[in-house]
């Protein structure tokens, strides 16, 4: 999550106030908002070894370009430091 967005996810319990560091799905528009987030990250891939939707990303024709393909994936991830979650 953009750090200047944390304060809009505030909220508290008794006398503290916390906010989420990560997206949360149940969001209002996060979905929107992570599918430009993967299209922005994956442009320079997308049509060429990858189609992007939601959590299904990586396409590789030929088993052996796989492994390649998966490497550029997550070089970009880290990259743009994306973290996932399993």
């Amino acid at each position: 999550m953009h750090p200047p967005d944390e304060d809009n996810t505030a909220f508290t319990t008794g006398q503290e106030i916390y906010c989420y560091t990560v997206m949360l799905f149940g969001l209002k528009n996060v979905g929107a908002t992570f599918q430009r987030m993967v299209d922005k990250v994956f442009r320079d891939l997308i049509a060429r070894t990858m189609e992007v939707y939601v959590d299904h990303m990586v396409k590789t024709v030929l088993r052996t370009d796989h492994l390649q393909h998966l490497g550029e994936a997550f070089d970009l991830l880290q990259k743009y430091k994306v973290k996932l979650n399993t």
